[in-house]
């Protein structure tokens, strides 16, 4: 088979330009591939969810009869214990759960006022 002398170097360029191109995307120009995608928009939706229920949250703390009781039982828990004695209390447990949520648990104690 006879080819034409420009078409190896066309060839060549074309592919050489494609990788570049690839490379450039991925690294600088931001392209993800769609698990990556994926995996951010489920942690920005979980994100959203804990922040939405943040609210829910402090409003429950508010109205516990006990709170003063259990806001000085969070607050006499060591730092690193404090989510879990915030969990115990029933405020990170959203109506229609029957468990208590960690991620509602940190982002209640932080909006706090302890």
């Amino acid at each position: 088979m006879n080819t034409l002398e420009w078409l190896k170097p066309g060839i060549y360029g074309a592919v050489i330009g494609a990788v570049f191109v690839s490379v450039v995307g991925f690294t600088w120009g931001g392209w993800v591939t769609g698990g990556t995608s994926n995996d951010r928009a489920m942690a920005m939706s979980r994100d959203n969810v804990v922040a939405s229920m943040v609210p829910v949250c402090l409003d429950m703390a508010r109205s516990d009869p006990a709170r003063a009781d259990k806001l000085a039982t969070i607050r006499t828990a060591s730092t690193y214990q404090r989510r879990d004695a915030l969990m115990t209390t029933g405020w990170a447990t959203m109506p229609g759960t029957e468990a208590p949520d960690r991620d509602i648990a940190q982002a209640c104690l932080k909006e706090l006022e302890l």
